[in-house]
């Protein structure tokens, strides 16, 4: 892909996810999420997003499998355009977030945007680490369940089977493909270490390092979130049975 090619691809997904925020919007809105209706389609737009590059990128080591040998140089048109759309997303997010949300209360998670978009950015407009930047979208398949979980939160579903069910897979496909994903990136950029500029080392590695902090206090919130406080509230239950 040519840079005109990446750029109009990026902007192309910039619109595209404006348009899916929009039509999320004329959807019917569950009534406990209409008290922060932008919130809900934000979720509902990151959710499409996280379903839509976490296939992709199973497919592109599916249909290239040779890029999982070379990280570095090897890639297709097709993994190519999966970061730049990636990257349209992500900007799109960014922006989102600015324009209707306090900085205060959202700045880890553009924090987070603005690492993303500097590492794919290299990737795309170097053509290189494209391998190693879809091995990263591994994560959204986490995500999938990860945006799921929110979802059916904000509808005021979280107390039934469906949400169990979600929580168990979310906190599974977080160990698999969230945890397990960065470490192995983190082993992979070490042993490469002489192969890779000097520059592009430090972005990958300081990147990398504050995507596992930030998933690591994400994981201990999901764990006393949905596990945790379920056991302390069978506990408590237990203890007024056993009063009554």
């Amino acid at each position: 892909m040519e840079l005109n090619s990446v750029i109009l691809t990026t902007g192309s997904s910039v619109g595209f996810f404006k348009l899916v925020n929009y039509g999320i919007g004329k959807l019917p809105i569950p009534e406990t999420a209409q008290r922060n209706v932008w919130k809900w389609k934000n979720i509902s737009t990151s959710f499409v997003h996280s379903l839509l590059t976490g296939v992709w990128s199973v497919l592109c080591f599916c249909i290239h499998p040779q890029m999982a040998e070379d990280l570095i140089e090897t890639y297709s048109v097709f993994s190519h355009a999966l970061v730049s759309v990636s990257i349209g997303y992500f900007i799109y997010d960014f922006f989102d977030m600015v324009i209707n949300q306090k900085i205060s209360h959202s700045w880890e998670l553009l924090f987070h945007h603005v690492v993303v978009i500097t590492c794919f950015g290299i990737s795309v407009l170097t053509y290189r680490y494209v391998g190693f930047a879809v091995v990263a979208l591994l994560v959204e398949i986490n995500s999938i369940f990860l945006h799921m979980r929110q979802v059916l939160r904000m509808a005021s579903l979280a107390k039934g089977t469906l949400y169990r069910v979600n929580s168990m897979i979310n906190l599974g496909t977080y160990v698999v493909f969230r945890i397990n994903t960065l470490a192995w990136m983190t082993r992979w950029l070490v042993l490469n270490r002489d192969l890779i500029p000097l520059v592009s080392y430090t972005v990958g590695s300081v990147g990398l390092a504050i995507m596992t902090a930030m998933n690591i206090v994400l994981f201990y919130r999901l764990m006393r979130s949905d596990f945790m406080k379920s056991s302390r509230e069978k506990e408590v239950r237990k203890e007024k049975e056993k009063e009554m």
